[in-house]
């Protein structure tokens, strides 16, 4: 999975509203439209980033095209997240969480400064 796409299609606003009342509500183009209150080619390319990004997937119903997300796809972006959770857990497990965490408190204190 190329998890930047799916990051990258994630990251807009109005594309992750959309997936995520698709992830609730399988809908077409237009019943999307109509609740985003956007224009449907606008959805259209929305959805087109979505399904590249292996994050919504369509099918056939008639002269229908019903979108959803894509399970699958959603299934692998989150083992790639979930990777990074695992590495956190083993560096706390041996001992790097406290240190670190440390590390970003005195960071915290520390002020910064402005150029002039």
């Amino acid at each position: 999975m190329a998890y930047g796409e799916a990051l990258v299609a994630l990251a807009d606003p109005t594309r992750r509203a959309l997936f995520e009342h698709l992830h609730r509500q399988p809908t077409t183009v237009g019943e999307l439209a109509d609740w985003a209150q956007i224009r449907q080619p606008t959805v259209s390319q929305h959805l087109r980033v979505l399904r590249d990004a292996h994050l919504v997937t369509d099918r056939r119903e008639g002269t229908r095209r019903i979108y959803s997300s894509d399970r699958e796809g959603l299934a692998e972006l989150r083992q790639y997240l979930e990777s990074f959770w695992d590495d956190v857990l083993a560096a706390y497990a041996g001992g790097d969480a406290p240190r670190r965490a440390g590390v970003a408190r005195r960071a915290a204190k520390t002020p910064t400064r402005r150029r002039t």
